[in-house]
């Protein structure tokens, strides 16, 4: 799933506004991403936690030429699945329902100019002749 199939799957529960959705799955991923940056780690319960690692300098070879190289310091990411993910990924416990989005209250009128435009008949498109 990329992230515009996130935002589509999200949609729903925002009254089928993507744009809503969108905004939602910006902010989650900036707090996750402005947190981690300073250092801070970042706890979902029952999903998992991100934590920036510092990965020391260490040596290495190039596979083309096969010489030792110095690889640098680096920052990285990692993400720890929790123990309630583990388990529904495992199959050791069952995923419950997935949340059903908010029912929508239509008003009186709106319900009833849908009726009548549902009674009138589409019209057929024209073919176009092709040879």
């Amino acid at each position: 799933m990329n992230k515009a199939q996130f935002i589509a799957y999200l949609a729903p529960q925002f009254g089928d506004s993507k744009k809503e959705a969108a905004r939602a799955v910006e902010v989650v991923f900036d707090a996750i991403v402005r947190n981690i940056s300073k250092g801070d780690d970042v706890m979902i319960n029952d999903f998992g936690k991100f934590k920036k690692v510092d990965r020391p300098a260490r040596k290495g070879r190039n596979p083309f030429t096969g010489e030792s190289i110095q690889i640098k310091a680096s920052k990285k990411v990692r993400f720890l699945a929790s123990k309630g993910l583990k388990e529904v990924i495992s199959g050791a416990r069952k995923l419950g329902p997935a949340p059903t989005p908010p029912s929508k209250a239509a008003p009186a009128k709106a319900a009833a100019k849908t009726k009548k435009s549902a009674r009138k008949p589409a019209k057929k498109a024209k073919k176009s002749k092709r040879r």
